[in-house]
């Protein structure tokens, strides 16, 4: 389904991502793991549109999507759930929503997916006429997962989605995102917790100074000695 080769960014004078390649199959789970600064996110907005690439190509379904903007990109079916969930805090929860879905024309599909996003998380139903801004920290985190599958994505970016939670939002957080896997949609994903993402993931890649440094399964790279070191806090 998506393609990256050979994929370089940069911040003025400074290398973000180098040389990076990664391929993501249709209807996988891949991670993407790192220690901070190490090009996890830089690499999601290249693929997302939201930063134009120095060097390097970017492929969806087969089209060459490298110069694409991020409206494009969103057109195409690629959703970004960023880093900090990002809710517009002075709208209501159900007009977060609805800015999910403003590319889509079909009124009847927004109202069925309003009704599927309210069974996947009640909560928000609840919230739908209250302020984001004035959501607790894991119900902005579902409202912004939400957003981003009203506009019925192929392809979900989700960038650190347990950040700030605490243990039982973070562990609902992850049922959610095997639930959203499990519905045929394709997921990259950047997260801290490498642990629990290692688990959950089909392949991951591990990610140093914004070069590809390891690849396999999640459970290959769970019981690599230099992974469990670096990233799981196991010593050999």
């Amino acid at each position: 389904m998506l393609e990256v080769e050979g994929l370089q960014c940069r911040y003025g004078r400074v290398a973000a991502v180098r040389r990076l390649s990664i391929v993501v199959r249709r209807a996988e789970l891949v991670v993407l793991i790192g220690a901070n600064g190490a090009g996890k996110t830089t690499t999601l907005k290249a693929i997302s549109g939201l930063m134009a690439p120095a060097a390097g190509r970017i492929a969806f379904e087969g089209k060459d999507v490298t110069e694409a903007s991020c409206h494009r990109m969103l057109s195409l079916g690629i959703a970004h759930c960023p880093e900090g969930r990002r809710v517009f805090p002075y709208l209501t929860v159900g007009e977060n929503l609805r800015m999910g879905c403003y590319l889509r024309s079909d009124k009847a599909g927004i109202e069925q997916d309003m009704a599927r996003m309210f069974d996947r998380f009640p909560i928000l139903r609840e919230r739908f006429n209250q302020a984001a801004g004035t959501l607790s920290g894991g119900e902005q985190q579902m409202l912004a997962i939400g957003r981003a599958l009203m506009s019925r994505p192929k392809l979900l970016l989700l960038d650190e989605p347990s950040l700030g939670l605490a243990p039982g939002l973070v562990a609902q957080t992850f049922d959610v995102i095997r639930q959203i896997r499990a519905d045929g949609v394709t997921v990259i994903m950047v997260e801290q917790n490498a642990f629990a993402a290692l688990e959950l993931c089909d392949r991951a890649y591990v990610l140093e100074q914004g070069c590809i440094t390891k690849t396999g399964t999640g459970t290959e790279l769970l019981s690599d000695p230099r992974v469990k070191s670096a990233y799981l806090g196991i010593g050999n």
